[in-house]
């Protein structure tokens, strides 16, 4: 169990204790972090919450995830507990809720998180496919998290393309004032180029409402064979449709076909995705979000270039994917100063940041990274509402 928390959420300090314990080169470093944004327009586009069906909620994981015949999947679940702060199982979904909640009051500037919710895989026929939905989160609880937490959450809904009433579930959500549809296009097995998908965007197109797809490989929720519809060139034909389109961490992982090319080579998801942000006839349509870039495996080539390509901070979005920030494994901060994006003496700071509350580190360290030999920041309208999505 030690080394789960290890790996998992391994904090030692509460984030109520942050204000009167920590030191003052990290007050300073929060107080920097927070001087140019107005909390009334501070927004995260990326939090993740989960449940097992405690408490009545509708919200389950796959048994595969509590089942020891495959021990790595109920290993990777107990890690995830850990991080999300559950210890009673039996009030996994309340704990999970509570702790996500404190963590964000304790931030003293705090905007609010969109919470994503998480729709099930269905086979291209219309069926569920219930062996490939590794949680489902349903569009009805994310809902109901932010009635009852008005000053934290804001829903964003899920809706695969393939089940039979889709665009019901479109109209009834944003009648209902939802304004982002959350894709995971290698977890719920969803083409963004198959043409099934055209009434699906004509809709979406007709109520304003924006998409948030996953871009590139995931690493998070199993994927396996279905890697490829993480290709960012895929989301093309919801971007001919008019839709406007949000690609999750700038689809910065993993390579996948040059869509575009005959022979067909395998790119880098995040050239691809430059590819589309590049295209004039795109402007103003497809958009950047900026979570799980400054994990280990992300940072290089993706992280400089959104740092260093100023013409593009105002179609960037800034996310923090929780729960991944508590994943204590996943943090690894001297990489970035080897790389020169941040100095040791902030990843000092950081550290003692993150032992408190890894959801405030995660803006912190967005907020102080730069691209390396230069002072050039990511500026404060990516972490605040963005103009021309109206979000």
């Amino acid at each position: 169990m030690c080394l789960l928390h290890y790996i998992g959420g391994a904090f030692t300090r509460k984030p109520e204790e942050l204000k009167d314990g920590v030191s003052s080169k990290a007050a300073d470093l929060i107080k920097r972090a927070f001087d140019d944004i107005d909390p009334e327009l501070l927004i995260d586009h990326h939090t993740h919450v989960a449940g097992l069906g405690t408490e009545g909620t509708d919200a389950f994981v796959n048994p595969k995830m509590r089942s020891w015949t495959h021990p790595f999947h109920p290993l990777k679940f107990k890690v995830y507990l850990s991080a999300a702060g559950v210890e009673d199982v039996e009030r996994a979904d309340a704990e999970l809720i509570q702790r996500l909640a404190n963590l964000i009051r304790h931030i003293e500037h705090h905007g609010k998180h969109r919470l994503l919710a998480f729709d099930k895989n269905y086979r291209p026929d219309g069926s569920v496919n219930l062996e490939k939905t590794e949680f489902y989160v349903s569009n009805e609880y994310v809902f109901a998290l932010a009635e009852q937490y008005p000053d934290l959450f804001v829903p964003n809904i899920s809706v695969n393309p393939y089940r039979p009433n889709a665009l019901e579930e479109l109209e009834k959500w944003a009648g209902r004032g939802a304004r982002i549809v959350k894709w995971l296009p290698n977890a719920m097995g969803i083409d963004p180029a198959d043409p099934r998908c055209d009434p699906f965007y004509q809709k979406m197109k007709q109520l304003d409402l924006i998409l948030l797809s996953h871009g590139g490989e995931e690493k998070a929720v199993e994927a396996k064979e279905d890697q490829k519809l993480g290709n960012p060139l895929l989301l093309r034909r919801a971007l001919d449709h008019g839709v406007k389109v949000i690609v999750a961490h700038c689809a910065g992982l993993g390579v996948n076909e040059d869509l575009d090319k005959p022979d067909k080579k395998h790119v880098h998801n995040f050239d691809l995705f430059m590819r589309l942000m590049d295209e004039k006839r795109y402007e103003g349509l497809v958009f950047g979000e900026i979570s799980a870039m400054t994990q280990f495996n992300r940072i290089g080539e993706p992280l400089t270039t959104i740092l260093e390509r100023e013409d593009l901070h105002d179609r960037l979005l800034n996310g923090s994917d929780y729960p991944l920030p508590a994943i204590n494994v996943l943090i690894r901060t001297r990489p970035l100063v080897r790389g020169g994006y941040i100095n040791a003496d902030e990843r000092e700071s950081l550290k003692e940041i993150y032992d408190y509350n890894p959801l405030l580190f995660d803006f912190v360290l967005k907020r102080t990274i730069k691209l390396p030999t230069t002072n050039k920041r990511l500026p404060a309208a990516v972490f605040m509402t963005n103009a021309s999505l109206g979000i």
